[in-house]
């Protein structure tokens, strides 16, 4: 996120994000957001009136619109799109940057819901409110690639609840094997729901 092109409450809402799914809620601090924005800590104020819940809260808001957004690319770069395939996309997201770079990072949402849902009533709701972000998209897409629309929307809740649960272990165990896993196992279940509608 360049300077130019986002100012000092977008960079804000980005770094928390980012700080959050390396460290968590509880191990980040406003300042740090500040500090890894580029901010003046005297904006966070400014900008979060409601304190570090706010801001947690937009991160989650922004994380899930991230994920809901990231479809559509997933889908993109498909030749051809299957529900498979857009899981496989979803999956080597997360397997690409633990190659890359380790296992330091997960979901921010996962670990706002870890770390706060249980805590703030808002928190909880950001939450819930980003994963169904997240899960609209996933199920249009399913329904556009023949699965049936009372459908969809449950196999999206399968294909984010697997990828999560996923996430958490490859950190675990410091290895992509419970993704890989995931989307070889999924793959035909996700793949005969759209040709029995066929």
């Amino acid at each position: 996120m360049a300077e130019s092109r986002h100012g000092p409450r977008e960079r804000m809402v980005f770094s928390a994000a980012q700080l959050i799914r390396r460290d968590g809620v509880g191990a980040t601090g406003m300042r740090d957001v500040a500090a890894h924005a580029g901010a003046p800590r005297g904006s966070l104020q400014h900008y979060f009136p409601g304190g570090k819940e706010q801001l947690v809260n937009e991160a989650v808001g922004w994380a899930g619109r991230y994920a809901g957004g990231r479809v559509a690319r997933f889908l993109a770069g498909l030749d051809e799109p299957t529900p498979s395939g857009l899981f496989a996309a979803m999956a080597a997201q997360w397997t690409d940057e633990y190659e890359r770079d380790g296992f330091t990072a997960g979901c921010p949402v996962a670990a706002a819901t870890v770390d706060r849902a249980a805590v703030g009533a808002s928190t909880r709701e950001a939450v819930a409110a980003a994963f169904a972000t997240w899960r609209g998209p996933v199920a249009e897409a399913l329904t556009g690639m023949g699965v049936p629309a009372g459908r969809a929307d449950s196999l999206a809740t399968l294909m984010i609840s697997a990828l999560e649960g996923a996430i958490l272990m490859a950190r675990a165990e410091q290895d992509v094997r419970p993704l890989t896993t995931a989307v070889r196992e999924l793959g035909p279940l996700l793949d005969a729901a759209a040709v029995s509608s066929a």
